[in-house]
């Protein structure tokens, strides 16, 4: 027998000898050596050989069940605990009880290849090997590896069965797929010795399984004895590949299958797990494998078939296994055991080398200082942020381009698409169409039969069809229906549409598409989880690139090792605040301001953003539209942006004419306005006026001049329905003559400038917005949506919402009893821009918080954003700067900057280089390039009435801000 070879060579190990090459050797050998001798000479003949059984328990079982475990223990003296489905608390006690019970500490082993969810409820799932298997960048790979270990050690397991080190080469096996790392025998081996790696960095054991390969084949060893009929020089060169790979790099332990391989074993139907040949011949002779060696479940159907009473066991230790693992007939087996040691089949010398290994192992775990599992906090300490920051990394860098015609992916130039989305499978798909919708407008259409859908689909040019499947466990279905396919290959006809084909399943679902010719982009995400929809939108929208690499062969068209990468193009992104530098602890302190702002009654509801480092990690509602509101405040609410249409609105139009040479900082009111030609105002310049230095009247109040002696609106300006002459809409029934158009341009030419020389005016933003129609010859309004809100995917900012969006999207302003009389609601909340038809220069927009982000981190990237360049960066600069500083104006070409002296518009925290704006409603943005942050806060602050200042007396907003830098470590 090999073993006699192989126990001297023990001898040596425990003396030291070897201690860097054996897995289970620790750097203190003498003392492991002392505490393994002395515990085995203690123990009686029937207690080692307990040793060598590892037996399943689920801590969702029955107390007699889980007692019938007890009673093992301390009748026959088992060596070790595999847990399987139930829960963490629940698990953790009945460890503890089985430890108490035991007189050597049981060594207690899972299966948790892709964390203790592959057994437990109320743990984390981590990705599946065939996503890891499609990252590059393998520290990830080892980071997952190194978490998951630390759940199994939190949790009291001493050995994990994994990595998984099959060679998925067969689409069709019914019991790895997902579960390896691919087809690839390199890219296998290196995620298995970074997994291996990680795990044992958090001190719980690995074990590669399962040996010699389980990947080529589609038979499931569960139910029958698989057959790995392949050369030897093919096993040698594949199979076995991955195995010796992390074999030299200190692998634990190796998880001997049920397979009939011929090349290794010539005894017909002898599995793998019970061949002599495989397990001592190969593994421990050839490939020096000197760690612990394990049985697949010997309840599984491709051993147990014909072989009864403990003859599987015995067979399986005969053949060089260490642990028998899940045993059927524990008292049988060793009733066997007992025999052959008894007969000299068994030699002292053969047993001890592998009860001396286990006892090693124990030692290497720290078995000889056990402590109980603690209970309490476990299920934190077992769903923690770590792992959301580390799953989110994974997932993001595990999603595959293999696809991309016409560079569709990441979407750009948005104003030209209209974009519907189409849902496969049975599965949820919520999470993608919400994530899509936060960068376009996404319609979701659904229809009985295929004729239906292809006609509602003539209404788009780009179609996203999402192929949904169970996210449960990678054993799930995952391929498409021929129902599905047909209808894919009938949208993909549609020529009319661009298609992209997103698969939230395993790659292989793609083998059965016939052709993929008229499908112009294809992503995997290999996963359906929430956060894996989100990221692929976020992919497909260029918020993120995409790195990863198919790991199998998904197609003819995609081979393994299929990759087509994308490059950011810096859209935002969400994401968690560890991932860009916040203590989530220290942001939260937002939640308690505005909630005091809600007790204050400083307004009913709010909306605050922030982002960093290009992601958005806080985006919030809070408060309801009005104090007697049913509904709270969502993220798609709709608030009066009030001033902050001066940088979002007219900003943007004046910066690009300044580019084009179609106005100049140095022109002048007349300049513009030839009419002004003879007014006080006419040398006030561009400069000058945007940076509040022009002299200018802070505001004029053109409403008052239109009422009547009962200060309500007089019918000579004013009619209740549209006639003739009265098409200015004010609110739904007040039209004010169109005459006054006129009137409001001839009342500021009339305008005498000021002695201040500072006085924030909103007055250039009039003489700025007619310059600008009439250069242009179209309204404000479609001019910045054409050149800046449709391109850039602000789809929820308008002026006038009321002809985009549905009234209950838009909160309130005020409930006015000084001109209009009535909720104003939908309707600009300032008056003079309400006398504009809306649409004012320096008020008028409306928004949600997200698409005032999306246009201040254009701003903040220097005028680019979503591939495309808005404006120069030399444009962005020459704007954002103070010019009149020197003379204690704080104030940019348009933005707001930091307040120079003691008090003003931000918390004082900020950065120089930053710039931003206040509006009356009770809105606030700014951005600080220094720190890639953009911060945005919403409120109506207004209702029901304007007299309430309690916000901006308060400071909260600068207050918010300054929480928010506090918030930062890095």
């Amino acid at each position: 027998m090999r073993f006699f070879i192989l126990f001297p060579i023990l001898l040596f190990v425990l003396n030291g000898a070897f201690a860097q090459k054996n897995p289970l050797v620790t750097s203190d050998s003498l003392d492991q050596k002392n505490w393994v001798d002395a515990k085995y000479n203690s123990l009686t003949l029937d207690e080692k050989l307990g040793q060598l059984f590892m037996v399943m328990v689920a801590s969702d079982q029955g107390k007699s069940s889980t007692d019938q475990i007890k009673k093992l223990i301390e009748e026959e003296g088992i060596g070790g605990v595999i847990f399987s489905t139930g829960g963490p608390v629940r698990q953790a006690r009945l460890t503890n009880e089985y430890q108490q019970a035991s007189k050597l500490p049981l060594l207690i082993g899972m299966d948790a290849e892709w964390g203790l969810s592959m057994r437990l409820d109320s743990t984390y799932a981590f990705p599946w090997n065939m996503t890891l298997g499609a990252i590059e960048d393998n520290t990830i790979v080892a980071d997952v590896g190194r978490r998951i270990g630390e759940h199994a050690k939190r949790l009291g397991v001493h050995i994990n069965f994994a990595p998984d080190l099959d060679i998925n080469t067969n689409p069709k096996n019914p019991i790895i797929g997902n579960r390896s790392f691919g087809e690839d025998r390199e890219n296998v081996a290196e995620k298995g010795i970074a997994f291996m790696k990680g795990m044992e960095s958090a001190g719980v054991l690995s074990s590669g399984k399962h040996f010699p390969g389980h990947g080529d084949t589609a038979t499931d060893s569960h139910h029958a004895l698989p057959l790995i009929n392949f050369s030897r020089n093919r096993l040698d060169s594949l199979e076995l590949y991955p195995f010796q790979r992390l074999i030299d790099e200190g692998l634990s332990s190796v998880m001997v299958a049920h397979l009939e391989v011929p090349a290794f074993e010539l005894q017909e139907g002898l599995p793998s797990s019970l061949s002599e040949q495989v397990i001592t011949g190969i593994l421990k002779e050839e490939m020096c494998f000197e760690g612990l060696v394990f049985t697949d479940a010997l309840n599984m159907k491709g051993v147990t078939e014909s072989r009864k009473d403990g003859e599987a066991e015995l067979a399986a230790f005969m053949a060089g296994n260490d642990i028998l693992l899940m045993p059927t007939e524990i008292e049988k087996a060793k009733e066997k055991l007992t025999k052959a040691y008894k007969k000299g089949r068994i030699s002292e010398e053969r047993l001890a080398y592998s009860v001396k290994k286990i006892l090693m192992a124990k030692y290497k775990v720290g078995l000889n200082r056990y402590q109980p599992v603690q209970v309490e906090n476990l299920y934190n300490d077992l769903n923690s942020r770590e792992d959301d920051l580390l799953y989110e990394e994974a997932i993001e860098n595990a999603i595959t381009v293999v696809k991309n015609d016409f560079f569709l992916m990441g979407i750009k130039r948005l104003e030209n698409k209209k974009i519907a989305y189409v849902k496969f499978g049975d599965s949820d798909s919520d999470v993608f169409v919400e994530s899509l919708n936060k960068y376009t407008t996404v319609t979701q259409v659904n229809a009985g039969d295929i004729n239906t859908l292809k006609k509602k689909l003539e209404d788009f040019n780009l179609v996203i069809v999402g192929h949904h499947k169970s996210n449960e466990s990678p054993w799930k279905a995952y391929k498409f229906s021929e129902k599905e396919l047909n209808w894919l290959k009938e949208i993909a006809a549609m020529r009319s549409s661009n298609l992209i084909l997103s698969v939230f399943a395993k790659p292989y679902a793609l083998l059965d598409v016939p052709s993929f010719d008229n499908i112009d982009g294809v992503v995997v995400s290999y996963q359906n989880s929430p956060l894996a929809q989100e990221k692929t939108a976020e992919v497909i929208f260029g918020a993120i690139s995409a790195n990863g690499k198919l790991p199998v062969s998904a197609h003819k068209e995609f081979p393994v090792n299929t990759k087509i990468e994308l490059k950011s193009l810096s859209r935002l992104g969400y994401s968690f605040p560890e991932r860009v530098g916040f203590d989530p602890n220290k942001l939260a302190e937002i939640d308690h301001l505005v909630q005091d702002g809600l007790d204050s009654l400083m307004f009913p509801g709010a909306q605050v953003l922030v982002a960093r480092k290009g992601k958005v990690v806080y985006n919030k509602g809070f408060g309801k539209p009005t104090y007697n509101s049913k509904d709270s405040i969502k993220s798609n609410n709709i608030y009066d942006l009030a001033s902050i249409t001066k940088i979002l609105g007219t900003l943007p139009m004046i910066m690009k004419m300044e580019e084009d040479g179609d106005i100049a900082l140095n022109d002048t009111f007349q300049d513009l306005i030839p009419e002004y030609a003879h007014s006080e105002l006419k040398n006030v310049t561009v400069l000058k006026a945007l940076s509040h230095y022009g002299r200018l009247p802070a505001w004029i109040a053109f409403y008052v001049d239109t009422l009547d002696k009962n200060r309500k609106p007089s019918d000579e300006f004013y009619r209740t329905a549209p006639v003739d002459g009265y098409s200015i809409k004010v609110t739904d029934h007040l039209y004010l003559t169109d005459a006054y158009r006129d009137s409001i341009y001839n009342r500021i030419g009339r305008q005498e400038l000021k002695s201040n020389r500072y006085r924030y005016s909103d007055v250039a933003y009039y003489v700025m917005k007619k310059y600008i129609e009439d250069k242009k010859g179209k309204p404000l309004d479609k001019l910045v949506n054409d050149f800046l809100y449709a391109p850039i995917g602000a789809f929820n900012t308008s002026y006038n919402p009321l002809e985009k969006f549905s009234k209950e999207r838009i909160v309130p302003s005020e409930e006015d009893k000084y001109y209009r009389y009535e909720t104003v609601q939908g309707y600009v909340h300032d008056m003079g821009a309400a006398m504009q038809g809306g649409v004012g220069g320096h008020a008028g927009l409306f928004s949600n918080a997200e698409d005032v982000a999306k246009i201040m981190q254009m701003y903040l990237q220097g005028g680019y954003y979503g591939g495309t360049r808005f404006l120069d960066n030399r444009t962005v600069k020459k704007f954002n700067t103070c010019y009149f500083c020197d003379n204690n104006v704080r104030r940019g070409v348009g933005f707001d900057k930091p307040q120079l002296e003691e008090k003003g518009p931000t918390c004082g925290c900020v950065s120089r280089k930053s710039f931003g704006h206040s509006g009356f409603t009770g809105t606030y943005t700014w951005a600080d390039p220094d720190e890639e942050l953009v911060y945005v806060f919403l409120s109506n602050r207004t209702y029901p009435t304007a007299s309430n200042t309690l916000l901006v007396k308060s400071g909260l907003r600068t207050r918010i801000q300054q929480a928010i830098y506090d918030a930062m470590v890095q």
